[in-house]
């Protein structure tokens, strides 16, 4: 595999920006939602790939299920280590090794999909359909599809977080449909900045390659109250299904 930012992007400011900008009542929401997309049974095996710190999982636990989560960052998985004994492990999404049928459900929440090119796609899939059970669920949570970023793109944003302030500049690449961003640190006059970029694939891109995967695609969501997706909506989420069973298709 071929190095990428991300393998060493989430350390240090990076982590503090991810974690302060996600609140404790973003975490409850989105796993109301996870409860009820995945269909799960109490108890159910559950995989959150990338896990970055936990907060997911961490929730899922709490409510009595079992959870294994992987991600590439160490710091991101000490943090999860300090708030929950379970089955973390660090791993690369494009060269995952899991047990066959063992889950019972999976999810890939935050911008994390879109790091992937095609060929990390293909393989990052391969590996979920293969680890979970016949007929359990993937659900996949993005902001980056296009029919959500396009349309709104900002080219420059502040962000800040106590003493830390976080600049990102967005430049569109259209022959490689892909956003590149930089994201500068500032704190008491140290100033770092890393690069960053995600692939912008469309709805219909992404209904291909999991399809490709052997998976069905479900539902097409565009929050976490279960409001169909549209064009300009913020985020999408998809719901699919891993082959194996008969269903209903939500409405």
């Amino acid at each position: 595999m071929k190095s990428e930012w991300f393998e060493t992007f989430f350390r240090g400011a990076a982590v503090e920006f991810w974690t302060k900008a996600m609140p404790p009542a973003l975490t409850i929401a989105d796993v109301d939602f996870l409860e009820k997309a995945l269909a799960l049974s109490p108890g159910a095996r559950l995989l959150d790939v990338p896990c970055g710190n936990g907060r997911h999982s961490v929730e899922l636990s709490r409510r009595g299920y079992r959870v294994t989560g992987i991600d590439l960052s160490h710091e991101f998985l000490a943090a999860a280590r300090a708030q929950l004994d379970a089955d973390w492990r660090w791993g690369d999404m494009r060269a995952l090794s899991l047990e066959s049928s063992a889950f019972d459900g999976a999810f890939c929440f935050g911008n994390s999909f879109g790091y992937l090119d095609h060929a990390g796609v293909a393989a990052f899939l391969s590996a979920l359909a293969g680890a979970l059970k016949p007929g359990a669920r993937l659900a996949i949570e993005t902001g980056v599809a296009a029919e959500s970023i396009l349309p709104t793109l900002v080219q420059k944003r502040w962000h800040r977080f106590g003493d830390l302030m976080i600049l990102s500049e967005n430049r569109y690449d259209a022959a490689a449909s892909r956003l590149d961003i930089d994201y500068t640190f500032v704190r008491d006059g140290a100033i770092e900045t890393r690069p960053a970029s995600s692939y912008i694939f469309t709805t219909a891109e992404l209904g291909r390659m999991l399809e490709a995967a052997g998976f069905e695609v479900l539902a097409l969501h565009g929050g976490m109250a279960g409001e169909p997706y549209q064009l300009g909506s913020p985020r999408l989420v998809i719901i699919a299904q891993a082959p194996g069973c008969y269903h209903v298709i939500d409405k």
